[in-house]
């Protein structure tokens, strides 16, 4: 058991949170679940501790990373939504608290449409990304500037530029890439274990990388 690392989760009972629950469990780690409603998780695993509240409420994050070493997030806007300017306000929030708690490390999923200087992207993506500014311009804006302000900030931060997940057991080999994604999907299960690597892997503090399966 991991006893010595515990880890901070929100957006944990969305479709690929609960896999990355999953695995955390199955690799024996202490961690704190923040959730919006009750009926959402369920569990009697002994190292899992609920916290109920929401990501745009401080006093919610300030708890839930209270004690904890490091903070994984695969928000969504959830169901029922909640406004599309939610990833900027949790991520200012969670910032905060990461502050006020003396904690450095931070693994967050996006989608492929957020742009970094680096980014040296293909059809696809670029195809992709223009779709959703196209489509969704309030939350898909809104995501670049959560972007904006990681990069503003002084914690080791990772965020995670995805695919489209597929939700299924299997864990894939995958490609990895600053520039452009490389692939089409990813594999919630794929994806659960990288995000966890991340905890004390440094190879991509304070980058944005695209993840896909390998074709």
């Amino acid at each position: 058991m991991k006893q010595d690392i515990k880890i901070a989760v929100i957006g944990g009972t969305g479709k690929s949170g609960q896999y990355l629950v999953r695995e955390l469990i199955n690799q024996g780690f202490t961690f704190k679940l923040l959730v919006r409603n009750p009926k959402n998780f369920q569990s009697d695993y002994a190292n899992v501790e609920v916290v109920f509240g929401d990501a745009s409420d401080y006093d919610s994050i300030a708890k839930l990373i209270e004690g904890c070493h490091a903070i994984i997030s695969t928000l969504g806007l959830g169901i029922p939504p909640s406004e599309p300017t939610l990833f900027s306000k949790a991520t200012t929030n969670i910032l905060q608290a990461m502050q006020q708690w003396n904690v450095q490390r931070y693994i967050v999923t996006t989608g492929l449409n957020v742009n970094t200087p680096q980014d040296q992207k293909g059809p696809k993506a670029t195809f992709a990304t223009n779709w959703m500014y196209e489509n969704f311009p309030v939350s898909t804006t809104n995501k670049q500037l959560e972007y904006d302000i990681l990069t503003q900030s002084a914690v080791d931060w990772t965020l995670v530029r995805l695919p489209q997940i597929e939700l299924v057991d299997e864990k894939c080999p995958i490609a990895i890439s600053l520039e452009d994604c490389p692939g089409d999907k990813i594999s919630a299960t794929t994806l659960a274990h990288f995000l966890i690597k991340q905890i004390n892997d440094h190879t991509f503090i304070k980058k944005s990388p695209f993840i896909a399966n390998l074709p």
